[in-house]
């Protein structure tokens, strides 16, 4: 009887903690990670907003201060992919378009002007101009009685964003950009005279709204939306991610130039689309530059959740995330971990801020999407080390050990 009874007590005890590892395996060790690692001694003069979700199993693993409000930093750019592959589409270009003015006579003069017409492209080159210049050859012209004009009517004409700092080294932004620059008129009329062809105007003019004449098309160099957000998120480069969000802008403006104002409000569709109120937010620029921009960690993380549930942004999205320890601005990072190539994330930095926002797929091969915005922190190195361990943790969930 005694022995009996001394096994059902065995039992009794016994029970809750094969429980335990039948059902929370996967998320006791992960919470107590975590928790052991917001002791950490950089926490102690700084904050972080945290939160991990399973996409696999549709649950939440893990929240810390996931409600208050953080500078983005460069995770903002995860907002303008997001926005721009839902509301553009994947296949969306970046047109920069030629035209004429006029006809063309049989002795080969254009008695009107060359307009170019921006489109925002940030990877136009000399090699684009050339192609251009040629194309005006090809369309039997060798004399042009008339002017070289530029339209740069795609935005307004401040070639800065709200809330960026005056001493930052910071990108111009134009529609009309020949290799990050404003010159692309410059090297168009250069290009132009190096095929023989002659402008008999010695100015060229830059303009907000398009002629009155008849335009006719000469050439046109399109770049896939995909293409410029590679960039974009595997190096985090603010003029690409500016000018996708002037696309954005662009889209959305009802008057003949578009404005920061029109890009934030095609972010505010997808933010009430994944179910928040944009007037809890601040979205002032699309490359995270802006001081002025404020969104929560779970806002984040319902847009990551978001596209992972739509494979059309998904995938390109996914692609274009820089990999642990491979690529990008994690290339560095992780190499000898469990996050090892397990984490596609885009990073943020700014000074106090550094963030890192994306996916992971852990030990048990479930995907996983998690937030992290650490702020009020002058310690960079010691942020991104600390980012890595939670990343390792998350990697490790539903291991053994």
């Amino acid at each position: 009887m005694k022995q009996r009874l001394f096994f059902l007590l065995l039992t009794v005890l016994l029970f809750p903690q094969f429980m335990g590892a039948t059902n929370s395996s996967e998320t006791l060790p992960l919470c107590n990670r975590l928790d052991t690692l917001l002791t950490d001694t950089l926490l102690a003069r700084s904050e972080v907003g945290l939160i991990v979700y399973d996409l696999t199993d549709d649950t939440l693993l893990y929240s810390h201060q996931a409600d208050k409000l953080y500078r983005p930093a460069s995770i903002q750019k995860v907002m303008t992919a997001v926005t721009a592959l839902k509301q553009l589409g994947p296949d969306h270009t970046f047109n920069t378009t030629l035209y004429h003015t006029g006809h063309i006579t049989a002795d080969s003069l254009l008695q009107g002007n060359l307009y170019i017409v921006g489109g925002f492209d940030p990877l136009v080159n000399r090699l684009d101009i050339e192609a251009f210049a040629q194309a005006v050859r090809h369309a039997g012209i060798r004399h042009i009685d008339g002017k070289l004009i530029g339209n740069a009517s795609l935005k307004d004409s401040l070639k800065w964003g709200s809330g960026w700092c005056w001493d930052d080294r910071m990108p111009i932004l134009t529609p009309l950009l020949s290799e990050r620059t404003d010159s692309f008129l410059v090297h168009l009329r250069r290009s132009i005279s190096a095929q023989g062809i002659t402008l008999s105007d010695t100015i060229d003019t830059l303009v907000a709204q398009a002629p009155d004449s008849i335009l006719h098309q000469i050439a046109v160099s399109r770049r896939p939306l995909t293409q410029i957000m590679d960039r974009m998120m595997k190096k985090s480069d603010n003029l690409h991610a500016e000018a996708v969000f002037y696309q954005l802008a662009a889209a959305q403006a009802k008057r003949p130039y578009a404005t920061a104002s029109d890009g934030a409000k095609m972010i505010h569709k997808l933010i009430k689309e994944v179910g928040h109120q944009p007037s809890h937010y601040r979205m002032a620029d699309g490359s995270g530059v802006s001081l002025y921009n404020y969104l929560s960690p779970r806002l984040m993380m319902d847009v990551l959740k978001y596209a992972y549930r739509h494979t059309e942004i998904f995938r390109p999205l996914y692609l274009s995330l820089p990999i642990a320890g491979i690529d990008g601005t994690l290339k560095n990072r992780m190499k000898k971990t469990a996050a090892y190539r397990r984490v596609r994330a885009k990073t943020g930095t700014l000074t106090g801020v550094i963030s890192l926002a994306g996916y992971a797929e852990t030990a048990n091969k479930h995907t996983l999407a998690f937030v992290i915005i650490n702020q009020n922190t002058l310690q960079p190195r010691q942020a991104r080390a600390w980012q890595d361990k939670v990343c390792e943790a998350i990697c490790l969930t539903g291991s053994q050990d």
